[in-house]
């Protein structure tokens, strides 16, 4: 089976087709999928998702780029963690495509998350955009590689796959590695070991091609494998097995049915 490893089926493109999402991830062989929450408003919402559905799981924490919501402290996020669906933290990280003053309390706001993945022992989910120097500068300095965890929807460099691997992080990639002019991103695909490699939505953001320009879902993840398969001269099925395994080995508090 496939595995989506960063969706957010509770936005409501996607919560108000509930039904029909989870119908087309089974016929796809989409096994499992985790639902990332953006801020801690969403999370009942996220985690309600993981408690009714076996195969889904969640995580908690706040988007960079959510300005003017709940900030929450140490504790807080460590209490909401405190969950057997809840398998990892985030999405956390820097994002100073649209906060270009690149704030204090973006860099504050992912030391916190941070600190909880490394207290509650739970991966993180980092989210990186026009931040690459200062987002492997805080993971260094507080540690994050003692956590573990992934950096999503990567769209970065080979450098900073090569630095974010050396701190003991996954790669995963979205269906922006399908599109025509992604070739530097292809070319990190062909990098990545597969034992670190993931495959994600970002649903229902950015949908891969064939389905680009469309609301995304999980079925699709598939044809984010197809395309990695293709780039690295792999079987499909290499790449799906790999990804699965190496899904579960990062995100140990979730388990295969």
């Amino acid at each position: 089976m496939f595995v989506d490893s960063h969706c957010h089926l509770d936005f409501p493109d996607l919560a108000e087709r509930e039904d029909a999402i989870l119908a087309a991830m089974a016929e796809h062989r989409v096994g499992h999928a985790l639902c990332v929450c953006v801020k801690v408003e969403d999370f009942p919402r996220v985690l309600a998702l993981a408690e009714r559905h076996a195969h889904l799981w969640a995580s908690v924490g706040v988007h960079p780029d959510n300005a003017g919501v709940e900030e929450p402290d140490l504790a807080r996020l460590l209490a909401l963690a405190d969950h057997a669906r809840v398998v990892a933290i985030g999405e956390t990280g820097l994002d100073y495509y649209w906060q270009k003053d690149a704030p204090e309390w973006q860099r504050e706001r992912f030391r916190t998350h941070i600190r909880a993945a490394r207290k509650c022992g739970k991966p993180l989910i980092i989210h990186t955009r026009s931040a690459a120097d200062d987002t492997l500068r805080l993971m260094r300095e507080e540690a994050a590689g003692e956590a573990g965890g992934v950096m999503h929807c990567f769209t970065e460099s080979r450098e900073v796959a090569e630095a974010a691997l050396d701190l003991g992080f996954y790669i995963s990639f979205s269906g922006i590695v399908t599109f025509k002019n992604a070739t530097e991103l292809k070319a990190v695909a062909q990098y990545v070991p597969l034992d670190r490699l993931l495959i994600e939505t970002d649903a229902p953001y950015l949908a891969p091609v064939p389905h680009r320009g469309r609301t995304n879902e999980p079925a699709w993840v598939v044809h984010v494998a197809e395309e990695i398969a293709r780039l690295r001269n792999e079987p499909l099925e290499r790449i799906e097995i790999a990804t699965t395994e190496n899904f579960f080995r990062l995100f140990r508090h979730a388990q295969a049915h």
